[in-house]
């Protein structure tokens, strides 16, 4: 009988596949401006506290299924491994499987930065290969200002990106400022986003 695999791993940041396919690149850089103030032993002890959640998937891959822009930020600023809590061993199975298996957990998320749904296949081998999504930048920001409540629902801030990227212009959203997130506080605030995870409801006068 085979030993049940451990459900803590260490594995390199290089070779772990990511589950969409795309980040804020704003929100990278944020994380990546918050590690460079840390000392040393503040690095360890924040690696040592976080785990990537994953899945063992074909060929022994492991698919982390959240925390890609921090998983990014750290590759960024050389950091070369990290520990992982295994959500699942589907190793055993076979590609098409796999993927089936996923998305009924909801582990995956594929879709581009237009919002557009795409094939598993298209999905990046490599946490360096994430597309940047702005709309995905702009709901990051807008609720670590306050505008909606963190959530458990999977890929969330996703669903809120999706909701501006029908409000608010292209060429607007690449310039992340203050008036821009006022927009975007007034919008995640009306009743046209209570369908959304988090919705804190309208600012109180």
């Amino acid at each position: 009988m085979a030993r049940p695999r451990p459900q803590l791993v260490t594995c390199k940041l290089e070779k772990l596949h990511p589950t969409q396919l795309t980040v804020g690149m704003a929100e990278v850089a944020t994380k990546r401006e918050a590690w460079t103030k840390l000392k040393r032993k503040e690095r360890a002890a924040a690696l040592d506290k976080h785990w990537f959640p994953c899945v063992l998937g074909p060929d022994g891959r492991y698919y982390i299924t959240d925390h890609h822009h921090f998983g990014l930020a750290l590759l960024l600023e050389d950091v070369k491994s990290v520990s992982l809590l295994m959500l699942k061993d589907l190793s055993f199975v076979e590609r098409t499987t796999f993927w089936n298996v996923m998305a009924f957990n909801q582990w995956v998320h594929p879709y581009d930065a237009r919002g557009l749904r795409r094939t598993y296949e298209a999905i990046p081998r490599k946490i360096t290969d994430l597309q940047d999504d702005p709309y995905r930048s702009l709901a990051g920001l807008l609720r670590t200002a306050g505008g909606y409540a963190k959530d458990a629902t999977p890929f969330s801030e996703f669903l809120w990106a999706d909701f501006f990227r029908t409000r608010i212009g292209s060429d607007v959203v690449s310039q992340l400022n203050a008036k821009l997130l006022g927009k975007a506080m007034t919008l995640a605030r009306s009743q046209e986003a209570r369908y959304l995870p988090g919705w804190v409801g309208p600012i109180e006068n």
